[in-house]
């Protein structure tokens, strides 16, 4: 299996799994929480045919990549990202970061200056800010990021049936995916280290990106739906507008967070379009 090795400072190595389709422009999946790379799944099928090299690539602590003690802090992660691109040796890079995925990207170009990236898309993305504060008053509370907490360490399993059903706007009336579809879910999530889910959480949660997005100074596509219960659209996608200089924002009217699964075809054209 293909690895890249990341090798952080004062820590031991770890091994970060990717996969590898296609050839064309460079596009790099960064996947959300907690998922894995094969949430990729809808458009790895597709964009290799339209002239994309697709990869994408196992958060550490999740699918096939090692999984540590720790750490999983945004600055580590970031640091992650760079040596998946410098093992693949790749230029002129999109990448695209889904919900957590979004803050990967945004600590690389305030870490990093965004080498070797032309272009970035962020769908569904946690950043700038989630937790509510005085100065962020759009956000979620803390109090619901503890319950969070609490459900996934006292039983994940349960935490994880209901998290899926909000993460694609599951309700009474709505039901834009099978329960096949979210067994299949919860089980990519089981397979995760508790760990790395717990303590990913936490970083996504609390950590404060308000000064690293506006460092994204790329051609940037924000894609968003409005009725996004996992990620408040007003507390990320409409402030990621207002700081990344020229980008260009989608909303999304209707959808979900799961948008790269239930708006599958109308995401992939904008991607093509965009990219």
């Amino acid at each position: 299996m293909p690895f890249a090795q990341s090798a952080q400072k004062g820590a031991e190595p770890v091994n970060i799994y990717y996969e590898d389709l296609g050839k064309g422009k460079n596009v790099v999946f960064i996947h959300g929480w907690p998922l894995d790379g094969t949430m990729w799944e809808y458009q790895l099928t597709a964009l290799p045919q339209q002239g994309l090299r697709c990869i994408t690539y196992d958060r550490r602590g999740f699918g096939k990549s090692d999984k540590p003690l720790g750490p999983y802090d945004y600055d580590t992660l970031a640091g992650d990202l760079k040596s998946v691109l410098e093992a693949l040796d790749i230029q002129d890079v999109t990448l695209v970061g889904f919900s957590m995925g979004g803050g990967e990207i945004a600590k690389y170009f305030s870490l990093y200056g965004g080498a070797r990236v032309s272009k970035v898309v962020l769908i569904s993305a946690v950043v700038p800010y989630m937790l509510q504060t005085d100065t962020n008053p759009n956000g979620v509370p803390q109090e619901m990021f503890d319950k969070m907490l609490k459900g996934m360490t006292e039983d994940r399993p349960t935490f994880l049936e209901g998290f899926n059903k909000d993460f694609y706007g599951v309700g009474m009336i709505s039901h834009p995916v099978t329960e096949a579809y979210l067994a299949n879910a919860s089980a990519k999530a089981m397979h995760a280290s508790p760990i790395a889910t717990i303590e990913c959480a936490k970083a996504f949660a609390m950590t404060d990106f308000r000064k690293d997005v506006p460092k994204i100074n790329v051609p940037t596509l924000i894609i968003h739906g409005d009725k996004d219960k996992t990620v408040p659209i007003k507390a990320t996608g409409d402030e990621s507008a207002k700081l990344i200089a020229g980008s260009q924002y989608i909303v999304y009217e209707g959808a979900p967070h799961g948008l790269w699964f239930t708006e599958r075809e109308r995401l992939n054209k904008d991607l093509l379009d965009f990219i």
